[in-house]
């Protein structure tokens, strides 16, 4: 057996692309785009309202880091239509080496920038700058690393081939979440508090560390070479000018139902991870002292401490991996459609056992968690995995990167971007109950089973073609 990918059409003559440097270039972008999220995510709640947003009141200096988290979402869409033409004009490579470039030079900045205390508050401008710059090359990166994994599958492996990117979630959400339980274990603070030590210098490792992983995805995707399926689509002229124009005028339609086919993967994602976050950690009652005509009515959580909940975060992170390898075969086998309208409909059903779940119970309440965060990530898993090969595969090859970049950026909006939010004001509605949180994944569950009805199979269509 040969350790190349072989390509059924006419690329036979060009040198082809390792499996091994296939799944690395493409898995590697995602990861650190993964990693990147909890890092910055989790330094945003532990770190920087302290250090880049004194603002002296800690629910404004929080709101104020969140801020920048948040201001990611918005640069994503812009970094799809700038790579996403660069992509389909000049090709995958050239691309996909400038988007993790870029990336990686901004997530090892962060590890670098002063403080308040060094500067004032041009530390947070700074930091901005440098989450919207994150943000910019994330728009850009999971399609192409789509498209490198896809474009150079075998024939009949292509939703296979598609969750080597999808793997990064899980893999970045162990390594980040990892490395930040052995800061935390080596430099403890008082009463679960960040130590003196890890506000000086311990936050700045994971980010610094995330050169380690740009500089070995740089190396492999150096070394790719353009894929048949662009290669194609320059000889015959079918590379556009303007490929974002064309598919909004040509392709809209799968802009559409591309953007809402992902909606329940990103609203589950989001749910199970940074809403999770929030209700699990806090406390069931209200702290003594605690000013309710001040701060409104004391929303309950469960009350796990930091530690112990991502511990089981991770537990139910192993099974979104699982899934999502298992999830590409099953694909291949039976189709996207038809698989992601059965997982789908799990989703919308898991929506409604919320409070089965999440209710405090006693000794029994943590058991309920893990169980519950093992079947949300298995969902996600099986429903992440085949979005790899589906969203690529609605375009042709001439706006493939800016069509499912578009799709996916826009519904990391819709999805990432207001999940938690409306997830917290729905918590509160409902007096510490999630029942409407759940229905809330419910309802997006439905929107994206109407899309899944309303678009066709894509299994077996032509992946050289340059119209569909």
């Amino acid at each position: 057996m040969t350790n190349a990918v072989q390509r059924p059409t006419s690329a036979a003559a060009q040198p082809a692309n390792s499996r091994s440097r296939v799944i690395t270039a493409s898995l590697i972008g995602t990861t650190i785009e993964f990693y990147d999220f909890y890092a910055y995510a989790t330094a945003a709640v532990l770190v920087f309202p302290a250090l880049f947003f004194p603002t002296g009141n800690d629910t404004t200096a929080l709101l104020a880091s969140f801020a920048t988290f948040g201001a990611a979402m918005v640069a994503r869409p812009i970094g799809a239509v700038v790579f996403g033409h660069f992509g389909d004009k000049f090709g995958r490579k050239a691309t996909l080496v400038a988007s993790l470039l870029t990336m990686g030079i901004a997530t090892f900045l962060i590890g670098v920038l002063p403080t308040f205390q060094n500067i004032g508050w041009f530390a947070a401008f700074l930091l901005l700058i440098l989450r919207l710059a994150q943000g910019f090359a994330l728009g850009g990166e999971w399609s192409g690393a789509a498209l490198v994994a896809t474009e150079n599958a075998p024939a009949g492996k292509r939703a296979l081939y598609g969750t080597f990117p999808q793997l990064g979630a899980p893999i970045g959400f162990i390594i980040a979440n990892g490395l930040f339980l052995i800061i935390n274990f080596s430099m403890p603070g008082e009463n679960g508090a960040p130590s003196e030590a890890f506000l000086a210098w311990g936050w700045r490792i994971p980010f610094l560390f995330s050169a380690v992983m740009v500089i070995i995805g740089l190396w492999v995707r150096l070394k790719l070479v353009e894929s048949a399926s662009f290669e194609k689509a320059q000889a015959t002229g079918a590379i556009k000018r303007f490929p974002l124009g064309e598919a909004f005028r040509r392709y809209w339609k799968q802009l559409i139902l591309g953007t809402f086919i992902m909606l329940a993967t990103y609203v589950l994602f989001y749910l199970l991870t940074s809403f999770m976050l929030s209700y699990g950690t806090k406390a069931p009652v209200a702290p003594e002292g605690y000013d309710a005509a001040a701060s409104g009515p004391w929303v309950p959580g469960l009350g796990f401490t930091y530690v112990e909940f991502v511990l089981m975060q991770i537990v139910g992170v192993v099974f979104f991996g699982i899934f999502t390898i298992l999830a590409g075969p099953i694909a291949d086998r039976v189709g996207r459609r038809k698989l992601l309208i059965g997982v789908t409909i799990g989703i919308i059903v898991f929506g409604t056992l919320f409070p089965l779940f999440l209710q405090p119970q006693g000794a029994a309440t943590g058991t309920l968690m893990v169980i519950f965060l093992i079947l949300g990530f298995a969902l996600m898993g099986s429903t992440f995995g085949p979005m790899g090969a589906l969203l690529p595969e609605l375009f042709p090859t001439h706006v493939r990167y800016t069509g499912s970049a578009v799709a996916y950026n826009v519904s990391s909006i819709l999805g990432a971007a207001l999940a938690p939010l409306v997830a917290v004001v729905l918590w509160a509605w409902g007096g510490g109950n999630p029942w409407l949180v759940g229905l809330y994944l419910s309802a997006a569950g439905v929107l994206t089973l109407v899309s899944l009805i309303l678009s066709r199979e894509t299994k077996d269509v032509d992946y050289d073609a340059t119209e569909h």
